[in-house]
């Protein structure tokens, strides 16, 4: 059974401004949850429909009906599971190897998509400027599929941290350098821009690497990739020499 003061604490953590003031997060789903129960992540609740996480103490799960569950998911078909968790303090930056910084990333979706590529590639840092989305947004945690505990995220002012690093600065552009024709190195910071205007000029500025991922379609007329596809790419290009074994 779920409390109706549970259910306004738990709805209202699908917004950012809850969020932040709890600051508490939910996370849908066995897999994920498997994930962050794993981690470092303190779970404060778990709701489940079903016998299972015989790794939650009893004091931290109740079991609740499909319909209590359906009051409090963000989901439009709900899984067999909820948890609420704990927000972390952000760590700190640590300005080595490859870093992927997120210019006004505004999509859910390509934010836990870009995250999942960070944890795939080996990428431990990621830095976001303040317009991109909330790391902690419902469905930004169900896009990442549990590599939201692998990856260290922090939220800063961009412009600021670009201008004082000491790695080389890298961004995607259509009039750049090509990709593939390109040595890279094994440290840098890489920025992937908005999904409608791409790079700033803010940022574009401080790019000094300029890249681009040529088009191989006879006719040329897409415009853009999508910036989590995008980041697949540059990612892949980038560790491509970093394990010799590849």
């Amino acid at each position: 059974m779920v409390s109706k003061n549970q259910i306004k604490l738990i709805t209202s953590l699908q917004q950012k401004k809850y969020r932040a003031a709890h600051q508490l997060f939910i996370a849908e789903g066995i897999k994920v949850i498997q994930e962050l129960v794993a981690s470092n992540f303190e779970l404060e609740h778990l709701y489940t429909t079903q016998n299972d996480f015989q790794e939650v103490s009893k004091d931290k799960k109740t079991t609740i009906s499909e319909t209590d569950l359906k009051k409090i998911s963000a989901l439009t078909t709900p899984n067999t599971c909820l948890a609420v968790f704990k927000i972390p303090a952000e760590k700190k930056i640590i300005e080595s190897g490859l870093i992927v910084a997120l210019d006004s990333i505004r999509d859910p979706g390509n934010l836990g998509t870009i995250l999942r590529l960070c944890d795939w590639f080996g990428i431990g840092q990621l830095i976001c400027s303040k317009e991109t989305v909330d790391i902690y947004n419902p469905k930004v945690v169900q896009a990442t599929m549990g590599s939201i505990a692998r990856v260290n995220v922090n939220y800063i002012d961009l412009e600021s941290f670009i201008k004082e690093t000491q790695l080389p600065v890298f961004g995607t552009f259509m009039d750049g350098t090509n990709i593939y024709k390109t040595n890279l190195p094994q440290e840098g910071i890489i920025i992937m821009g908005n999904e409608a205007n791409g790079i700033s000029p803010q940022l574009e500025k401080w790019a000094k690497n300029r890249l681009s991922i040529p088009r191989f379609g006879t006719l040329q007329k897409t415009e853009s990739l999508n910036v989590a596809t995008a980041t697949a790419i540059v990612l892949s290009e980038f560790c491509r020499n970093l394990n010799t074994e590849i």
